[in-house]
């Protein structure tokens, strides 16, 4: 399944349908009065969040979404019928945004919760509605209102506790594969993750969290350079985030402040997240350079040493991420 995660649609609610003028006319009742019945009220746009989509695929192919209008009223003082809502299901994790003015509308992060973004028209009153001692045969009535327009954006970011970032290659995806039932594309080239994966990690009975995947940054990302640009929207949501830097670098630190710069430019929050430090693919590197890694320092961050193709480490990562993401929340800026 392709992966979307921005769409632009318009949207229409329903016309509110117009009121009757009709009179009485029965047998035996010459002079019946008035009895146009109200139109009734146009269909409303409703957005609906549902947890089994992941992608905003279906709005690259319908760009427009009208609700039914309400029908006309009618004689007998009978009101038109209103106008069925219609409801839009969109993946849970979708900000939608007014283009106009970019006001943000609503942000869906449970599952089944609901907005009308698009309110229908109210219907027009019939001509039994003016009738009045001094106006006994009215032939006023009304149009029924418009239904609300609008074009919206919808942008989707995943929900995940921890983002795994790094540079392509850093072995992001066979992490998430170790430790999750995430099965990513996996290869010895660069790019090999072009969408984000999620993943379920089970600490033991009870205690688990998700894990997002995160296509490879390059220097230079938060101004569009690579892939990841399209991507970090997915981590602003995380709220702890891992730094996986390979072990077999020659110039490991260099690598790090890369992607904290990137982080930083795209959103300064970012860096002000929680963070583990991962050094990676250490089933790669000499035995005697191993214990000097582990003694290296990120700011005050000492990094864990995995091999996620050995197993080497996994447990204690785990539960590094588990210990973090239930640490009490930290105030101020994290030291680099």
């Amino acid at each position: 399944m392709k992966f979307i995660d921005l769409a632009t649609i318009s949207v229409r609610a329903g016309d509110g349908g117009v009121g009757a003028v009709s009179f009485r006319r029965e047998k035996y009742v010459p002079k019946g009065g008035p009895d146009g019945g109200n139109g009734g009220r146009g269909g409303s746009i409703i957005f609906r969040a549902n947890r089994h989509l992941a992608t905003l695929l279906d709005f690259q192919y319908r760009r427009v979404y009208k609700a039914p209008r309400g029908q006309h009223g009618l004689g007998s003082r009978k009101s038109g019928k209103s106008g069925e809502d219609l409801v839009i299901e969109v993946p849970v994790g979708t900000l939608v945004r007014d283009t106009a003015n970019r006001e943000i509308l609503a942000d869906f992060i449970e599952d089944g919760s609901t907005m009308v973004l698009a309110r229908g028209g109210r219907g027009g009153r019939g001509n039994a509605e003016f009738a009045t001692s001094t106006n006994q045969a009215p032939r006023t009535y009304e149009h029924g209102e418009p239904g609300e327009e609008r074009e919206i954006e919808l942008e989707l970011k995943l929900l995940a506790d921890v983002g795994l970032v790094g540079l392509p290659n850093a072995g992001k995806s066979t992490l998430i594969s170790v430790i999750s039932a995430a099965r990513p594309k996996i290869a010895d080239y660069p790019f090999t993750t072009l969408v984000p994966n999620l993943g379920i990690v089970r600490v033991e009975p009870g205690r688990s969290f998700v894990v997002a995947d995160i296509p490879g940054l390059i220097e230079g990302a938060h101004a569009g350079r690579g892939l990841g640009v399209q991507f970090l929207r997915h981590i602003e949501r995380t709220r702890v985030l891992a730094i996986l830097l390979e072990a077999t670098s020659e110039s490991i630190k260099h690598d790090y402040e890369v992607l904290l710069h990137e982080l930083t430019m795209f959103d300064r929050s970012l860096a002000r997240k929680p963070r583990v430090v991962v050094l990676t693919k250490i089933d790669l590197v000499e035995v005697s350079r191993v214990s000097s890694l582990k003694r290296m320092t990120f700011g005050k961050l000492h990094p864990h040493v995995i091999s996620a193709v050995r197993g080497d480490g996994i447990k204690s990562l785990v539960e590094a991420l588990w210990k973090s993401l239930t640490a009490p929340a930290r105030t101020g800026r994290q030291t680099p």
